[in-house]
């Protein structure tokens, strides 16, 4: 069976709930698209977001959570903290998070184990700099990342992978179609069900090129970062699914 697209707004460290009417303005491209469309707003807007989005197509998720359910882990958010709040979803391993957190594939494995024990769909994010790419070490860094993000027995569990090469989130370049292909195609052949599994691409996605990322083979939707802040933007993306 083909697989659904998904396209996934991740909004970062922003939004105030004053910009809540942007899922209005979306609300109906996610209902006339074929696509599961997706957004992680920060978690002060979670169960807001939710609320607004109950009866729509959009779905929406959190951008990170904690492995442990509960505890003395102040500013954290638990993955069943997140399914109260209304997520569906959840992104785990972000490079962000990697760099900025010290996050370590462990780290990533524990955090989508406790997505998925809390009914949650994790989007395991996995990508290479800009010297490991140069380096001809792109392919083997994702496997290495893949290999130790991935939870334990995970076949029969639906889960998302993303691939985000690192030198292209936030920077405006775009990996070529043919770099986007091949890791991809590479990921495909390593995941315990390839025929289910979906795998976005993200990394500086936009209108202007989400209709040649989308087409490619092995590239199963999209995670966009700066583009899904601005509705017009969000909803020029998911009109390219398809087309």
């Amino acid at each position: 069976m083909p697989r659904t697209a998904l396209i996934a707004g991740n909004w970062k460290m922003n939004g105030l709930a004053g910009d809540l009417g942007f899922f209005g303005e979306v609300a109906r491209a996610a209902a006339d698209s074929p696509a599961d469309i997706l957004v992680c707003p920060p978690a002060t807007l979670l169960a807001l977001a939710a609320k607004t989005c109950s009866g729509t197509a959009i779905s929406v998720g959190g951008q990170d959570c904690h492995a442990r359910e509960s505890g003395a882990h102040t500013g954290d958010v638990s993955a069943v903290m997140l399914r109260d709040a209304g997520a569906d979803y959840v992104i785990l391993g972000h490079s962000e998070r990697r760099a900025d957190h010290g996050e370590s594939d462990a780290i990533v494995r524990s955090k989508a184990e406790a997505a998925l024990a809390a009914g949650l769909i994790p989007i395991i994010c996995v990508g290479e700099t800009q010297a490991e790419r140069e380096s001809g070490q792109a392919e083997t860094v994702v496997a290495r990342q893949l290999a130790g993000s991935l939870p334990e027995n995970p076949q029969k569990m639906e889960l998302v992978i993303a691939y985000e090469p690192v030198w292209a989130i936030g920077t405006g370049l775009t990996a070529s179609e043919a770099d986007v292909a091949e890791i991809h195609a590479a990921i495909r052949k390593r995941l315990p069900d390839p025929l289910t599994t979906r795998i976005l691409y993200g990394g500086s996605v936009k209108p202007a090129n989400a209709e040649s990322l989308l087409s490619l083979a092995d590239v199963d939707g999209a995670l966009v970062g700066g583009a899904s802040l601005k509705a017009s933007d969000f909803t020029s993306i998911i009109g390219a699914v398809g087309r």
